[in-house]
Order: structure tokens, then C-alpha cells, then sequence
């Protein structure tokens, strides 16, 4: 695949998934990386966010493991729809398994 047209798909469906919000994407080599997003869906305020908290090969795949942040009753945000995601970029081209710290 061209490297304009992966950027341009990446692009669309990151903006498509947040509504309104402007998105930049870092410059990568999509001819030797791989792009994978991880997204929660819609939040009911700004004070949710995703950790990537390790990511390793393991044997035939590469584990990523994330945990959501959640905001507290003490939390100052604001009441919007959120739609929270982080963006990976891999080296490596074997099957990415994806573990969520704290869902079943």
C-alpha cells in the first residue's frame, strides 16, 4: 500500500471516531511499521483516558496490555462525549493480542 494513501485511511478513521476533535498523526514508515489504535468508544466526560502499560513479543504474537483511566468523584472535567484511543506503531509484524487490565 502507498504510504499517502495508509496515512489518509489512518487519518479518516481516527477522525471519524472523534468527532470534532482536530487529530495529528506523527510521521511513520508504514513500508517497515505497523499502525494499530486502540479505542474505549464514547466516555461521558473528558476525564477518561487509555495507559498502554507494556507492550512484548510473546512467542508467536505481540501482547499489548492497556488499562482505562477512570476520573474519581473529586476530578475536575467536563461533561462531553469523549471518545478515547491511543495510537501504536510497531515494529514488529506478527499478530497483536490486546489484554484490557481490569475487564473481564
Amino acid at each position: 500500500m502507498d504510504t499517502s494513501r495508509a496515512r489518509a485511511q489512518l487519518l479518516e478513521v481516527l477522525e471519524r471516531n472523534n468527532p470534532g476533535v482536530k487529530i495529528g498523526l506523527p510521521p511513520i514508515d508504514y513500508t517497515n511499521k505497523e499502525t494499530f489504535v486502540v479505542a474505549a468508544g464514547p466516555r461521558s466526560s473528558t476525564g477518561y483516558s487509555l495507559r498502554v502499560v507494556r507492550v512484548y513479543e510473546h512467542g508467536d504474537h505481540v501482547q499489548v496490555v492497556v488499562r482505562e483511566q477512570t476520573p474519581t468523584l473529586g476530578d475536575r472535567v467536563r461533561a462531553r462525549v469523549t471518545y478515547p484511543f491511543r495510537l501504536l506503531v510497531l515494529s514488529s509484524h506478527k499478530p497483536v493480542h490486546l489484554k484490557w487490565l481490569g475487564r473481564p
